[in-house]
């Protein structure tokens, strides 16, 4: 049996765009007739009712019934109490509009060049208003940035040769594009990734080359760790780690953590990060300095001891030490002439 969807279902993005729609005019005029308003914003009456009984749960914490929206339905009309808040344009601080210029100017660039559309225009009156001569929002866009935009949006798959975390760790892989994002102040390309076998978000900062390949990608979805704000994540076989470490190393690792951290008896900060790459781990807590370490699981709490290994591998036993000099003095030390007369 096939259940329809109702003619008026919609998602629940496009019903809070329409509710406030609702609650900003109300707002204005203080009440009006159901029917004008189902009317005047795309509504059954029925669903309207229902949209407004849910508002009406809807205020301020502490959530008292005082700090609550006040709507009357009563018959065929409504009336509105406390939306004071609505009833002008909210005034953004010069810091709150930067900022915002800022963001709106990311989300151009991620989405291409779009010139007459109503982000491009916002953005213009925007800075008219912060001042045009003193505000200029320029962007350091990746060199393979369009490239890569261009192939997400035609559906095809590139090669791009990738420098990884670890030291000389370039590698070539076939890629499908699903897209090119934004993310705490830096791009990424979300693709599909032949190597791994799974769905990676590449740093395009480290994309040193790009190759379309003219084939179409296979349709997927994206997997949910994708689909979020934050640029850090783990991927597909990731683990949850607990690191512990000085608190003033915290800014380090503020857009890793997972979840809220806590403070252990010592005084340092434990807070849980997605892994996938142990190697990443190592270095981590090495910059985290000597106080810091993995507490679980097990498996990881080798991991900065195994980087640390690793990079003195590099250096051949004795090759710190220093050989004499030509004249015969001792190394490190500095030979110097005898006083006369001794």
């Amino acid at each position: 049996m096939t259940v329809e969807r109702p003619p008026d279902a919609v998602d629940a993005g496009t019903r809070l765009r329409r509710l406030l729609a609702v609650l900003t005019y109300l707002a204005r005029v203080g009440e009006s007739s159901l029917g004008d308003l189902a009317a005047r914003f795309g509504f059954e009456v029925r669903s309207l009712v229902g949209e407004l009984e849910l508002a009406a749960c809807c205020g301020l914490p502490p959530y008292t019934p005082d700090t609550l929206l006040e709507l009357i339905v009563d018959d065929d009309r409504v009336v509105a109490y406390g939306l004071e808040a609505l009833r002008r344009p909210a005034r953004l601080t010069p810091d709150e509009g930067f900022a915002l210029a800022a963001s709106a100017r990311a989300m151009l660039t991620v989405a291409g060049p779009e010139a007459e559309g109503p982000l491009a225009t916002a953005l213009d009156k925007l800075r008219l208003a912060l001042g045009l001569e003193r505000v200029s929002v320029e962007l350091d866009v990746p060199e393979h940035l369009a490239e890569l935009r261009e192939a997400a949006a035609a559906g095809e798959a590139v090669e791009i040769d990738y420098l990884g975390a670890k030291r000389g760790d370039e590698t070539t892989r076939r890629v499908e594009p699903y897209a090119v994002v934004a993310r705490e102040g830096r791009f990424y390309l979300d693709a599909f990734c032949g190597l791994a076998g799974d769905w990676r978000r590449f740093q395009l900062a480290r994309i040193s080359r790009v190759r379309r390949l003219g084939e179409p990608v296979s349709p997927r979805s994206l997997p949910a760790e994708l689909a979020g704000t934050r640029a850090f994540v783990g991927g597909a076989g990731s683990r949850t780690a607990h690191i512990a470490f000085d608190p003033s190393r915290y800014v380090l690792i503020d857009r890793l953590v997972a979840a809220a951290p806590t403070c252990s008896p010592d005084g340092r900060v434990v807070a849980p990060i997605e892994v996938a790459d142990e190697y990443f781990l190592g270095c981590l807590i090495l910059r985290l300095g000597p106080s810091a370490e993995v507490i679980d699981p097990p498996e990881l709490v080798a991991a900065a001891a195994n980087v640390a290994r690793r990079a003195l591998a590099r250096y051949p036993a004795g090759s710190s030490r220093r050989s004499d000099r030509p004249d015969g003095s001792p190394a490190g030390k500095v030979a110097r002439p005898r006083p006369a007369g001794r």
